[in-house]
């Protein structure tokens, strides 16, 4: 796709579904800025989610379409709440579909049947490392939460 027009690989992406979308910029630098295209998600935000949610959620400052397709899409996967998601090895603590928090990543075992205790001591420590992380972020919650009561009342 080298050779085509940048507006003719567009109309093509614009064929896509978002998880294909989001593969795209991994080929090439070309692929990279045509999937960054704001107009492209624009429209994939409005295709799956109509016009009105389109109006509505239009990104404000910094943000792109993309940033808030994603963000949507978290929505409708893990629903507003305070939620902690792992995407591939990776932890997150989410809430309203923005994450929060990086909370922190798990290693794969490689099965060797327990030949590899320390690589199992070193898990046990990025599992405890991953939960204080949550705690503190909840701690922090609570905290925010208290002070906005008290401004509220």
């Amino acid at each position: 796709m080298d050779w085509l027009p940048g507006e003719l690989c567009l109309k093509i992406f614009q064929l896509l579904d978002h998880q294909s979308l989001a593969s795209a910029p991994q080929v090439c630098r070309k692929w990279r800025a045509l999937t960054s295209d704001d107009e492209l998600w624009r429209k994939l935000f409005s295709d799956r989610w109509g016009a009105d949610a389109a109006a509505f959620y239009a990104p404000e400052g910094s943000k792109s379409w993309k940033d808030v397709f994603v963000v949507q899409d978290r929505c409708d996967r893990y629903g507003l709440g305070v939620r902690i998601i792992r995407e591939g090895k990776e932890y997150y603590l989410i809430y309203q579909g923005e994450i929060q928090r990086y909370l922190g990543s798990r290693q794969d075992t490689d099965g060797d049947g327990g030949k590899d205790a320390p690589r199992q001591g070193a898990e046990d420590d990025e599992q405890r490392q991953i939960s204080n992380r949550i705690l503190f972020f909840l701690g922090d919650l609570e905290a925010a939460c208290a002070d906005a009561k008290r401004v509220k009342g």
